[in-house]
């Protein structure tokens, strides 16, 4: 597989164990293990071939888990139910099917079936009948038991919002709080690894580090054109940002209109998506913002942190703020 899109963070999860929990009728030669070797040319990725039998792959993984300790378990669709139960450890739940047993019947993934990627035994057919989809069903079943609030912190579940196939949102978010929408399909592309499951590691891995980044503030009317769509070159400049800033979305405060709230929030879910998932500011009082940049289409007076006013002479566009801040170095 060639990845292209996919950029290497030769910093994140540095000399860092990240295991890899594969979905159904997949394999550890799947597209996400290339990508995931690609962005972290650093870090050791281990991804098993998981066994048929639901209890055989959890014995697996938690003997790995034993050995190995992995610093992040990144699970997709049957390897996401397969990670929430891998409990102390900090997880990506991506698309997890909670429910696994439903989906196998109501998907037509029962009897022979062909695994999607090659695996190390060389088999290429697999059969399900209903003993098994009765396996998935007892240990799917086990989901959510033992949590505490520290295993509650340490679980992020990600959602794909054109997801057809697993529908389990509401669910995780019952038990755990860090459940998020993403732009994307069941399936994990390059696109949706780069713009909502990447963020999320950066995230995890500078809490695991303690690190600080440079604190960048953006107002959210430098985001958007005049017909609310999102402004020329203003994603690209997100995504850029966020690569070496930690990022927050500045919004007006509206008592009197919660309609407001609810307007701005659609915006950033549709189109920063997952960079703007706790990372909104509600506030007209931008002079209190305590970091270190704000980009805001005015300029703040007595601001505590240094105001670049978008559309000025200096900065026009997001190409010209763009240029300014790869000047800076992350600095």
């Amino acid at each position: 597989m060639e990845n292209q899109y996919v950029k290497q963070f030769p910093e994140l999860l540095k000399g860092k164990t990240l295991l890899y929990v594969h979905g159904f009728g997949s394999s550890g030669q799947s597209g996400t293990v290339g990508r995931l070797r690609t962005a972290f040319p650093n870090a050791t990725v281990v991804a098993p071939d998981l066994p048929i039998h639901p209890e055989e792959a959890l014995a697996l993984l938690r003997q790995i888990c034993t050995e190995r300790q992995p610093d992040l378990i990144l699970g997709t669709s049957m390897g996401g139910m397969y990670t929430e139960q891998l409990r102390g450890y900090w997880r990506i739940c991506t698309n997890p099917a909670l429910c696994i047993a439903d989906t196998m019947q109501a998907h037509g993934m029962t009897g022979t079936q062909q695994f999607q990627n090659p695996r190390q035994d060389g088999v290429q057919t697999f059969y399900v009948d209903k003993a098994l989809v009765k396996e998935y069903r007892q240990v799917s079943e086990r989901r959510f038991e033992g949590l505490d609030d520290e295993d509650r912190r340490r679980v992020f579940g990600l959602f794909g919002d054109e997801d057809n196939l697993v529908d389990t949102f509401s669910l995780f978010h019952e038990h755990y709080p860090q459940a998020i929408r993403f732009h994307g399909e069941h399936r994990m592309d390059d696109r949706s690894f780069m713009h909502s499951v990447l963020p999320v590691i950066r995230w995890i891995d500078d809490r695991q580090e303690r690190r600080e980044r440079p604190i960048v503030y953006i107002g959210l009317e430098t985001l958007q054109d005049a017909y609310g769509h999102a402004a020329s070159s203003s994603q690209k400049a997100v995504r850029q940002l966020i690569e070496r800033y930690q990022v927050y979305f500045v919004a007006p405060a509206s008592s009197s209109v919660p309609e407001a709230y609810a307007e701005a929030t659609r915006w950033l879910e549709q189109y920063i998506n997952v960079p703007a998932w706790g990372h909104t500011v509600f506030t007209n009082q931008r002079h209190l913002l305590y970091g270190d940049y704000l980009i805001e289409s005015a300029e703040t007076p007595d601001a505590m942190a240094t105001s670049i006013p978008f559309g000025s002479d200096t900065f026009k566009t997001w190409d010209d703020i763009l240029e300014y801040f790869q000047r800076l170095g992350g600095q």
